[in-house]
């Protein structure tokens, strides 16, 4: 199999793969199994597939119809998708490089081309995942409203019931979804990655950074970049953000929202991953009860 035939025929690579025709070597990957496939004409492939079984219904669909919706955006570099199965989806290779100062700035400015090529309302055509977890798509028109009931109410529900959240936690959550549209910043539906912790953020040889996992959607733009400052920070962040601000300038009050866009990601990892992520939670819920805006 070669990328001619690859492309011609995608619906063959699994059963290329079973029956061991095409190099495999696995790379490191989040809650899926990734191999890099190296073709017949010596071409590479990214190549995920669930862990055990078939993936959950929809994941790699909604995972390709992300990422092309983003490609054709033309703005930051995004994979192109060439097989989207429901075991298993793959795309270009895109050979790692070093984050410099100079990959950072043309991101930043990049990511608010991204943005601002916009939405037609806050969600997506079709229901997403985000990590293992369902993500609900459903459309709305206030993103105040569709943040509280699309982001943050199914994550902290899960988080409770598994234990990872204590009804004290529950409570100064629901403080603050019920009191979110004193946070203000409203704007219309953005084009955003929608899951950017810096892990999706791939830099590359060709001396970009790429999106990766999208979890994409119509959403706020303040939220790819609060996320992007979660787990250490993306590499020259303060680069990323004033590139960012010099081609598109964010509205007043957006470093007092970050918390608030973080909470719905920190929300996800307890509901996925349980309690160890508790932490992450109640430094955002406290930051936002002292706040102005509280």
């Amino acid at each position: 199999m070669d990328m001619a035939y690859l492309r011609a025929h995608p619906e063959h690579l699994p059963t290329f793969l079973t029956h061991q025709r095409i190099r495999e070597t696995p790379v490191h990957s989040g809650v899926c199994s990734a191999s890099r496939l190296t073709l017949d004409d010596g071409a590479s492939i990214f190549a995920k597939t669930w862990p055990s079984g078939s993936a959950p219904d929809g994941m790699f669909a909604a995972e390709a119809a992300g990422l092309e919706w983003l490609r054709a955006a033309g703005t930051v570099p995004v994979p192109e998708v060439l097989v989207a199965l429901p075991e298993i989806l793959a795309m270009e290779w895109v050979e790692p490089g070093p984050a410099t100062p100079a990959a950072a700035e043309r991101f930043g400015r990049e990511l608010a081309r991204l943005h601002r090529s916009g939405a037609d309302s806050f969600g997506a055509e079709l229901p997403g995942y985000i990590g293992p977890l369902p993500l609900d798509n459903t459309r709305g028109e206030s993103w105040a409203s569709w943040f509280a009931e699309r982001r943050l109410n199914p994550y902290l529900k899960i988080s409770v019931d598994r234990g990872a959240l204590e009804s004290s936690d529950s409570a100064s959550i629901e403080k603050i979804i019920k009191t979110l549209h004193r946070y203000g910043g409203s704007e219309p539906p953005a084009r955003i990655h929608g899951d950017l912790w810096p892990g999706n953020l791939l830099w590359a040889a060709d001396g970009r950074g790429w999106l990766v996992d999208p979890a994409a959607h119509g959403g706020h733009r303040e939220t790819d970049l609060a996320t992007l400052a979660m787990f250490g920070g993306a590499p020259h962040l303060d680069t990323i953000l004033a590139a960012y601000q010099e081609e598109w300038p964010l509205a007043d009050g957006w470093q007092e929202r970050v918390p608030l866009h973080q909470l719905h990601l920190w929300l996800v990892h307890t509901a996925a991953f349980g309690g160890s992520y508790r932490s992450g939670v109640r430094d955002a819920a406290a930051a936002l009860s002292a706040g102005r805006y509280a």
